[in-house]
């Protein structure tokens, strides 16, 4: 059994114009003084990483190591959260998500999907040229518009929508198995897969691909009132990226789940800096180490209250003081004796 690694951080959120967050090199050093050892890269920001040129080059990948590494820190894991979510993007929402793609590509969904779908690709060789062994990314969605269906479904709809889905990204989870790559999607409201059975849907659907595997995020199940420490016993066969983020859910006789189009800071479900919220992460961290889950705890900062370098500096003690130290031995080994075959007979009274 091995511990938990971390605390790291994932660096999408702090990315900026200005110093400490304007570069790859600034914010190691910045996060490094904070306490991480670890950070998590977003493919997508030219600040942190040129996808295409890690993709090509190990040499342009030891050297992105080594720039990390020099402020004590590791490479966790690459992201394509946002270049993900354009491999599937329903019609009613194809000018939202038109930023996430360079400009010249908006207004075009094929052309669109086609440059997301080989920048997956690209992430898998990235990944490789980095020795990382997961990647986080989002499935995209073709039916979360039918979620809380009125009119009611088409039968055989949902079959439909994860058979499409799953047919989009099998080519990206064979380039990932070339690899040697786990790809894991961040189970999330707002993608296809965004709890358990929807994630099993897809996984059937993609032929129980053995590259399809999680991103687990507690934040996200205390929002949609999900089991979110049974899910742990359900799939951490399958979890291989932890994001640790806190959230609340105070509902009221105005406001529930689905929050009444209000801002978050005023929604009923909240997300929430590190210890702000409602999310049990002692008992969290108690199921990874029962698991032996070998991965990082990555910190990913959202709160619609507090500043985030603040949240930023509490999460990295916050994590290191989560994180449990596997026992090399049983508790009550003092009191027992060594192996032997006449005495257990003996106890057993054979």
């Amino acid at each position: 059994m091995k511990t938990i690694k971390g605390p790291a951080i994932f660096l999408a959120q702090f990315m900026g114009d200005r110093p400490p967050f304007d570069n790859l090199k600034n914010i190691c050093k910045w996060m490094s003084s904070l306490g991480y050892i670890g950070v998590q890269l977003p493919s997508w920001d030219g600040r942190c990483i040129d996808l295409k040129k890690a993709a090509e080059s190990k040499a342009y990948c030891e050297e992105i190591k080594g720039l990390v590494e020099t402020y004590g820190l590791k490479i966790t894991e690459l992201s394509t959260h946002l270049q993900g979510q354009l491999v599937a993007v329903h019609p009613a929402y194809d000018v939202l998500f038109d930023s996430f793609a360079p400009e010249s590509l908006r207004g075009k969904p094929t052309e669109r999907m086609a440059w997301a779908i080989d920048q997956l690709k690209l992430a898998a060789k990235a990944s490789q040229n980095l020795g990382l062994s997961a990647h986080a990314t989002f499935s995209g969605a073709l039916l979360w518009h039918t979620v809380y269906p009125w009119p009611q479904r088409p039968a055989g709809l949902v079959e439909d929508g994860f058979a499409e889905l799953a047919k989009r990204w099998l080519p990206i989870l064979n380039a990932f198995d070339q690899a040697g790559v786990d790809l894991c999607y961040e189970i999330h409201p707002g993608e296809d897969l965004h709890d358990g059975i929807t994630f099993e849907r897809f996984w059937e659907a993609a032929g129980r691909h053995q590259r399809c595997h999680m991103l687990y995020d507690p934040s996200h199940f205390l929002l949609q009132q999900l089991d979110y420490l049974q899910y742990i016993d359900f799939y951490h066969d399958f979890i291989k990226i932890f994001h640790v983020k806190d959230a609340e859910f105070n509902p009221t006789g105005r406001s529930g789940v689905y929050g009444g189009y209000q801002d978050w800071v005023n929604r009923a479900g909240r997300f929430r800096s590190l210890g702000d919220g409602q999310v049990n992460f002692k008992a969290i961290f108690s199921k990874f180490a029962q698991y032996d889950y070998q991965g990082w705890a990555v910190v990913e900062w959202e709160c619609c209250l507090k500043h985030p370098e603040q949240g930023a500096a509490e999460g990295a003690a916050f994590v290191e003081d989560h994180i449990i130290r596997l026992t090399e031995r049983a508790f009550d080994e003092f009191a027992g004796g060594r192996h032997d075959h006449a005495t257990n007979r003996a106890v057993l009274g054979i």
